[in-house]
């Protein structure tokens, strides 16, 4: 379901803008920063300031993440069903995964929210309609930060 490419660009870009649900069916969308991708299917996050994702989480498990390489204009967007787990109910994989990539944080971590993936979808920037080549964007987008 994740292709190469879509795990590539979550791992360089591993800010997600996560999407939840509020308990009155408003949308509510937080950044997250500390992904992984366990495998082609399977995505977490650690909860570390995530109060309120987390409660529309465990009353609705429905997520959908959106990682997007600013610089190439390129987006995946994730959809799934999200399971909270503690850290000491957690099998080793997802430990060690976290360790691996965020070891630092892990004493933040009140839990992981993993993410089993329903649907993944590259999303390209109109840019690309007109003739526009990765590396063109890269190079403008480029520019841009660097006058930041």
């Amino acid at each position: 379901m994740l292709t190469d490419e879509m795990q590539t660009l979550i791992r360089r870009f591993s800010a997600g803008a996560v999407a939840t649900v509020n308990a009155d069916g408003t949308p509510s969308v937080s950044p997250k920063a500390t992904f992984v991708v366990l495998d082609d299917r399977t995505l977490a996050f650690g909860h570390i300031r995530s109060p309120g994702t987390v409660a529309n989480l465990r009353r609705n498990p429905a997520i959908e993440v959106c990682f997007t390489d600013v610089v190439t204009r390129r987006a995946v967007r994730v959809t799934g069903t999200a399971a909270i787990v503690r850290p000491g109910d957690a099998d080793a994989a997802l430990n060690d995964a976290f360790d691996a990539a965020w070891g630092p944080y892990r004493p933040h971590m009140g839990a992981y929210v993993k993410i089993a993936v329903t649907a993944a979808e590259m999303i390209l920037s109109p840019a690309y309609d007109l003739g526009l080549t990765a590396d063109d964007l890269r190079r403008t987008n480029l520019e841009k930060l660097n006058t930041y």
